[in-house]
């Protein structure tokens, strides 16, 4: 494929990147900022009560990974990490995903395309270059 048929691809893989990020900034946030609803969430999905701390160092640790994913960086591990941060969450839900007519839990299926949408981003990461930071060349050893 020639660098000018990759223009839409890029456009649209930094599209998917970005808005997908702020899409789980919010949750990352949430557990900052309003640890009773993240906790809550704990309780129902994962059958576990964090307390205000742990949900704290949670969030600020997915923010960073979040953050770091939005700008390209370390496209294996943020990529990855996001694909399967989101794929446990989808597996916790699937007993809703399973009874879709029982409001709200037809809400669960937009979990879905989003999981497969990482999953993209995940496999054509190589191919994600606009609006990317560029890591640092590492200096050069050889002798003049």
């Amino acid at each position: 494929m020639s660098v000018a048929n990759d223009r839409p691809l890029a456009l649209s893989l930094a599209a998917l990147r970005l808005s997908t990020g702020a899409f789980f900034l919010i949750w990352a946030v949430e557990k900052i900022l309003a640890p009773e609803i993240a906790r809550r969430v704990f309780e129902t999905f994962y059958s576990s009560s964090p307390s205000d701390g742990v949900l704290l160092a949670i969030g600020i640790l997915q923010g960073l990974v979040i953050l770091a994913f939005m700008a390209g960086l370390f496209r294996l591990w943020t990529y990855g990490a996001l694909l399967v941060m989101h794929g446990v969450s989808v597996l916790v839900s699937a007993p809703r995903l399973l009874d879709p007519f029982t409001p709200p839990n037809h809400l669960f299926w937009a979990a879905v395309p989003v999981l497969a949408l990482l999953a993209v981003l995940f496999f054509l990461r190589e191919r994600d270059t606009l609006l990317v930071m560029k890591r640092p060349a590492a200096p050069s050893t050889s002798a003049p």
